[in-house]
């Protein structure tokens, strides 16, 4: 049996042209019928580091009696020049968090996966409290099950209080170890008791993770790296999923 939470990250290739150029991950979003591929908004661009990927691949299981047949799905990101992505905005600024919409029709025939929802965020900052078991779920260097095609899982535990944006910014922190490749997976915390319609993903989706913090006086030789993530908070979907 496949825990249901290990199909909803897929594992993100980007390239210019014919060129790899990164991995990353991503996960599912379903909302009034509308499929989305979420992830960090610099997976899809990003000045700093001079990425600029034309598109990008990402992995699905297409059998369900075989869960280790998966092939890769490829989507551009741009047409006309024009960005197919979404990316989030604030009072504070730019948020690492980018979506783009998944076309039903041209997906894999029997295409195995499960979807957040709206249902699946948290309706209160205070239900959750600092030190709260979390698990991150995605592809750390791009190290996963290469014969079934499926993630794993980092535990972390919220670093920072829920219901404060960090700093005025749009996120969290986390305290777990995590690596690159795994920027834009699901930050998610278990439900106590999870509703009907939630038994078949019983996961509070939080957070999207974006990067590991660190402070600019650290001594490199003496002091260990902090440790500490940031998550921005998902609450962002509702705005960069609307019609």
């Amino acid at each position: 049996m496949i825990e249901s939470i290990l199909l909803t990250s897929t594992h993100i290739h980007t390239f210019s042209a014919c060129t790899h150029l990164t991995s990353a991950s991503g996960f599912f979003f379903e909302r009034e019928g509308r499929l989305f591929l979420v992830t960090s908004r610099h997976v899809m661009r990003d000045e700093g580091a001079q990425h600029f990927p034309d598109h990008i691949e990402i992995e699905v299981h297409t059998d369900p009696e075989n869960i280790a047949a998966s092939t890769g799905f490829s989507l551009p990101l741009y047409h006309d020049g024009e960005s197919l992505w979404r990316q989030g905005l604030d009072t504070a600024g730019a948020i690492d968090v980018a979506v783009i919409e998944l076309e039903r029709e041209a997906l894999p025939d029997g295409m195995v996966f499960h979807a957040f929802t709206p249902e699946h965020l948290p309706e209160h900052f205070d239900q959750v409290e600092v030190g709260t078991s979390l698990l991150v779920v995605g592809f750390p260097l791009g190290f996963h099950d290469t014969l079934n095609h499926m993630p794993v899982v980092r535990h972390a535990i919220i670093a920072s209080s829920f219901g404060l944006r960090f700093k005025g910014n749009g996120y969290f922190l986390t305290d777990a170890r995590t690596h690159r490749g795994t920027s834009g997976a699901p930050v998610v915390m278990r439900m106590a008791q999870p509703e009907p319609g939630r038994a078949e993903l019983p996961w509070l989706l939080l957070g999207v993770h974006s990067a590991r913090l660190d402070v600019g006086g650290r001594d490199l030789s003496v002091d260990e790296a902090l440790g500490l993530n940031c998550a921005w908070y998902a609450d962002i979907l509702m705005t960069l999923t609307e019609p």
